[in-house]
């Protein structure tokens, strides 16, 4: 019998890959690839994927590629090749006007939910980013997931103004988290558990006043997990699904053995994982993606593969860890 905390977060549970862009010779999007590597992501027991977020280069694409893109994961997403899961479309734009339209035209295609971003580049007071995610919320009735990236995005959305916007939008039920400071998320899942008795109306009532809280950076998926988060939005996941799905399935187990076998997977599986937490990650990843056979290192300008010392370093943490 499933609980409420079985369905917080939901759709936005599990372990979701945030997809990088696979790339054609001439730098334009590849929707075979795109497709595949969402078929390889399902068929590893991903429960869905998320793009173009920043690892899928998103801040390049134009909104042709974007909806292009939307349909290829959507479709690819069904079932037709033996694993079925959630298309999640990313929504991030300068403009709230342009953030919206985005937000419309992935409803039309079918996605099963959004990523909502922070204006790009915009500096302002927490009224203005407010109003940018009330638009985004308002513009159609799916779940959505706000991105809390401080680092990334300048805003650091707290807890408290999560559960405000949640008051007024119920489709709101998830946040991606890549603070990397654990308060954040301690904060997130003690004041979900706390409001998750609260009745809730509407087409989401099924998942009460709660919020899930995923792990937004992937050297920190087993502390968020044993903390309670609901989700991973995995970069990693690209190159190493199955591995990326058994560490997350594992950090949230409480049996013993499984505690001894999630530790020890972390322990190999962390010099990887930490790549996704530094300005290159978006080549980083796509260099891993090389070295496995499951990808290419092609980046779109002004992104450049890494080159030198810095590529040698990192095909040294890598080969160490494969071989």
């Amino acid at each position: 019998m499933s609980t409420n905390a079985d369905s917080i977060g939901a759709p936005f549970r599990g372990v979701i890959p945030a997809l990088v862009t696979p790339l054609r010779d001439d730098g334009a999007l590849c929707t075979t690839k795109l497709a595949n590597l969402t078929h390889r992501m399902l068929h590893a027991g991903c429960t869905g994927t998320v793009w173009p977020g920043s690892l899928g280069e998103g801040q390049t694409l134009s909104f042709d590629e974007r909806v292009e893109g939307w349909r290829t994961i959507a479709a690819a997403s069904e079932g037709s090749n033996g694993a079925a899961g959630n298309a999640f479309a990313t929504i991030s734009a300068a403009s709230t006007r342009e953030a919206v339209k985005q937000v419309e035209a992935a409803e039309r295609i079918g996605v099963r939910g959004c990523m909502i971003l922070p204006p790009y580049v915009h500096k302002g007071p927490w009224r203005e980013y407010r109003a940018h995610f009330e638009a985004m919320l308002g513009a159609a009735p799916l779940p959505m997931m706000l991105y809390n990236n401080p680092a990334a995005y300048t805003v650091d959305v707290s807890a408290d103004q999560t559960f405000e916007l949640a008051d007024k939008h119920a489709n709101l039920v998830a946040v991606k988290d890549s603070s990397g400071d654990a308060r954040k998320l301690t904060a997130l899942i003690a004041g979900s558990a706390t409001r998750a008795s609260k009745s809730r109306h509407g087409p989401f009532a099924r998942i009460g006043a709660g919020i899930g809280a995923l792990v937004g950076l992937d050297d920190c998926a087993v502390e968020g997990a044993r903390m309670g988060a609901c989700g991973w939005i995995a970069g990693l996941a690209n190159a190493m699904p199955t591995e990326s799905v058994r560490l997350f399935n594992l950090a949230q187990s409480v049996q013993p053995k499984d505690i001894a076998e999630c530790d020890a997977l972390y322990r190999w599986f962390l010099p990887l994982l930490r790549l996704d937490t530094v300005p290159e990650f978006v080549q980083l990843i796509k260099l891993v993606m090389a070295e496995t056979q499951t990808g290419d290192e092609r980046v779109r300008a002004p992104r450049q593969p890494l080159e030198g010392v810095e590529r040698a370093r990192a095909i040294e943490i890598i080969r160490h860890a494969l071989r």
